[in-house]
């Protein structure tokens, strides 16, 4: 499905970019495209591939000149640019509507315009009943999916993913933990028993193949993941890197959740179980109003939502087997 195709990654140069480059520099693409606003990160990641199908673009999603610039001639778009760390768009909400629901949105309408067959957005679980301004601008940003896959037609298939936390991305705890262990400081954890999703970088990228190979108009699909606490993580990074190092609790942070959904409960009641993963389709009622209040659905009441307090919850030892699959902490380990 890929030979002499062109992919656009928008947000490229992030870690699923690098992620997907890894996957398919060899492919039988005919050619990748990396769409971002740093030049720097364009840089580094030019002279690592080296790879003249890899094609680098300057641009933001903000810009929709830009963005109609890179999607010319594209035929697939995994939609990966956001803003993501929570603490900052708490301090700047206005910044993560402009790039995670408007930015989206531009690169929605212009793969409409440019004639593109797939394009899947990447949301988070902080979507599902959001608190912090990241979590509502990417549930939003889901919602305009959602409605531009009405719009979508015969040519263009709008899909998304909802992910967990993606170990060692940019902004998680890992790398943090880990470079507190190497200066010998304190581990500081917000909550001992917050939890969290645990996916790695190949899951993300299994996830949104899946999404690609098997969505239809405005599905949404989530990997079923394990989960663990934030004491357990640290406790599996300390004697993973035989640290001494204390553990300090500092409380919650901005717009932090004890533990967070990927599918919530009024989604879970029309969401399909395919194994490892849970697809949700779009809401396709339209807007008759007298048959929208008086065909509801029922049973809601009779479901759990899926959250990172309910899934499986791994110990110690199973957390310190999942983090040797990062690369980094294998390098650290001399492993």
């Amino acid at each position: 499905m890929f030979k002499n195709k062109i992919l656009l990654i928008t947000g490229g140069t992030g870690s699923f970019g690098n992620a997907v480059l890894r996957r398919f520099i060899n492919s039988d693409l005919k050619e990748i495209r990396i769409f971002s606003r740093d030049e720097k990160k364009q840089d580094d990641l030019r002279k690592k591939v080296n790879n003249p199908k890899v094609k680098f673009y300057i641009g933001d999603v903000r810009d929709i000149e830009s963005v109609n610039t890179v999607m010319k001639g594209v035929d697939y778009v995994f939609h990966a640019a956001a803003l993501k760390q929570v603490p900052s768009c708490e301090f700047f909400p206005i910044e993560a509507v402009k790039t995670n629901i408007l930015g989206s949105n531009n690169v929605m309408q212009s793969a409409m315009l440019n004639g593109v067959k797939k394009l899947i957005v990447l949301s988070t679980d902080k979507a599902v009943y959001p608190i912090n301004a990241m979590g509502i601008s990417k549930a939003m940003m889901e919602l305009v999916m959602v409605a531009n896959s009405r719009n979508g037609g015969e040519e263009t298939t709008f899909c998304g993913t909802r992910y967990g936390n993606v170990m060692a991305s940019r902004g998680s705890v890992i790398p943090l933990f880990v470079e507190q262990i190497k200066a010998g400081k304190p581990l500081t954890i917000t909550d001992p028993n917050m939890t969290r999703f645990m996916m790695t970088l190949d899951d993300a990228v299994d996830l949104v193949m899946f999404a690609f190979e098997h969505g239809n108009q405005g599905d949404r699909f989530v990997q079923k993941a394990p989960a663990c606490t934030i004491e357990v993580l640290a406790k599996a990074l300390k004697e993973l890197y035989k640290s001494e190092t204390e553990i300090k609790y500092i409380g919650t942070r901005h717009g932090e959740k004890l533990f967070e959904s990927l599918v919530n409960r009024e989604e879970m009641l029309k969401a399909e179980d395919l194994g490892r993963y849970y697809r949700i389709p779009a809401d396709t009622r339209d807007l008759n109003y007298n048959r929208y209040f008086s065909e509801g659905d029922s049973g809601v009441d009779q479901i759990v939502e899926y959250t990172s307090h309910n899934t499986h919850r791994m110990d110690v030892e199973e957390t310190k087997e999942l983090l040797l699959k990062l690369e980094f902490i294998r390098e650290d380990l001399g492993i």
